[in-house]
C-alpha cells in the first residue's frame, strides 16, 4: 500500500487524479511549511491548538435567535466544566483547548463546586455589542481592538496548527449580515431558513435584520462592516487567523461565523487565504454562499450545528493522513 500511494505522489498528474482532494490538502499544507518549495521535508503538526472565542450581541434583543441570550454562558460553562462535545473531541485528536472572553454579556464566573478544566483568557472588549438595530455594534476603536486581541491571543500559543471557533448566540445574525454586505449576496439568502424558528420568527428576524442594514448602508469597508453589524468574537477571529499566517500556522477554520472572520481577514490581507483550511460546510444556507464566494472547498458536509470547535476537530484526521502521504 505504501509504494501505491509513494507512486501516486511522484507523479502530480496521477495524484491529482487518484487522490483527489487529499492531493491538494497534501500540498497546501507542504506550502504552508515550507515556502513555494514543495519538495522539503514536510515538519510534524506540533502542539496543536484549539481556541474558541465567546462573545455576545445586542441584536439578540431583537429575536433573531432562537435561543435566549443567556445560552451563550451556558455553553460556555459546560466547556470550562469539560463536559461539552468538543472536550472530548479536543482529548481525542491531542488539542489543547482555550477559551476567550470576547466579549460575554456578564462576567464568567464557574459555579463554586464545579473545578475548570479550560484555561480561560479575558479579553472582553465589552459587555457584548451594542445592538446593530439602534447603533454601530462596536465603535471603530473597539474593532480596532478586538482584531489585536485575537492576535495577541495567538502569538503566545505553541505550535504550528490552529482551530478557530466562536461561540454566542446570534453570532449567524451577524455573519449574515457580514456576508451580504461584503459579498453582496441577498440577505434573505445570507439568512435562510431558520429550523428552529417558525415563519412569524423568521420574518421577524428577517425584517430587524433588514432594519440594521439599512441604518449601516454607508458602511460598506471591512473594518467599517465589523464595527457596524460583528461581533467581538468576530474580530478576534480574524486578527487570530491574520496572526497565525504571518508565523506560518496551518489555520483550520470552524463554521459560518469563523468562516465570516476568515472573509474579513482575506480582505485585510489576502495573503492570508493561503493558510485557511475549511474543516466543514455547516447547515446555515449562509456558510454555503460563504464558501462558493471564497471558492474555498470545505473538507467536511455534515450538516453540523453545534459550533465551538466540533467540526474542525472531526476534520483533523484528514490533514493527519494529508501529512503522512507526504511523509512516504
Amino acid at each position: 500500500m505504501d509504494l501505491l500511494v509513494q507512486h501516486h505522489l511522484t507523479s502530480p498528474h496521477e495524484a491529482a487524479h487518484s487522490l483527489g482532494r487529499m492531493a491538494s490538502l497534501a500540498m497546501q499544507i507542504a506550502r504552508i511549511q515550507n515556502g513555494k518549495h514543495g519538495d522539503l521535508p514536510v515538519i510534524c503538526f506540533e502542539s496543536p491548538q484549539l481556541v474558541v472565542f465567546a462573545g455576545d450581541h445586542g441584536v439578540a434583543d431583537e429575536g433573531v435567535s432562537a435561543f435566549q441570550q443567556d445560552a451563550t454562558m451556558q455553553r460556555v460553562l459546560t466547556m470550562l466544566a469539560g463536559k461539552s462535545p468538543v472536550n472530548a473531541l479536543a482529548e481525542m485528536n491531542g488539542f489543547d483547548l482555550t477559551l476567550v472572553d470576547a466579549g460575554v454579556a456578564s462576567h464568567i464566573v464557574p459555579p463554586p463546586d464545579t473545578e475548570s478544566v479550560v484555561p480561560l483568557l479575558v479579553r472582553k472588549i465589552g459587555y457584548g455589542t451594542r445592538n446593530m438595530v439602534l447603533a454601530q455594534a462596536m465603535s471603530a476603536t473597539q474593532a480596532r481592538s478586538a482584531l489585536q486581541a485575537g492576535m495577541d491571543v495567538v502569538r503566545h500559543l505553541p505550535g504550528n496548527v490552529v482551530a478557530l471557533s466562536n461561540i454566542g448566540v446570534a453570532g449567524n445574525a451577524c455573519a449574515a449580515q457580514l456576508l451580504s454586505r461584503l459579498c453582496g449576496v441577498p440577505l434573505a439568502d445570507a439568512c435562510g431558513k431558520d429550523q428552529a424558528q417558525d415563519e412569524v420568527q423568521s420574518q421577524r428576524k428577517l425584517e430587524r435584520l433588514f432594519a440594521a442594514a439599512s441604518r449601516h448602508r454607508k458602511a460598506t469597508a471591512p473594518l467599517d462592516v465589523l464595527a457596524a453589524m460583528g461581533g467581538f468574537e468576530i474580530g478576534m477571529l480574524c486578527g487570530a487567523m491574520i496572526q497565525a499566517a504571518s508565523e506560518r500556522r496551518v489555520v483550520i477554520v470552524d463554521g459560518f461565523v469563523a468562516s465570516t472572520a476568515a472573509l474579513l481577514a482575506r480582505a485585510l490581507v489576502p495573503a492570508v487565504a493561503d493558510y485557511l483550511v475549511f474543516a466543514h460546510r455547516s447547515a446555515e444556507p449562509g456558510h454555503r454562499l460563504l464558501l462558493i464566494h471564497l471558492q474555498a472547498q470545505p473538507l467536511l458536509d455534515m450538516e453540523l450545528r453545534a459550533g465551538e470547535g466540533t467540526g474542525a476537530l472531526l476534520a483533523w484526521p484528514l490533514l493527519l493522513a494529508a501529512q503522512r502521504l507526504l511523509q512516504l
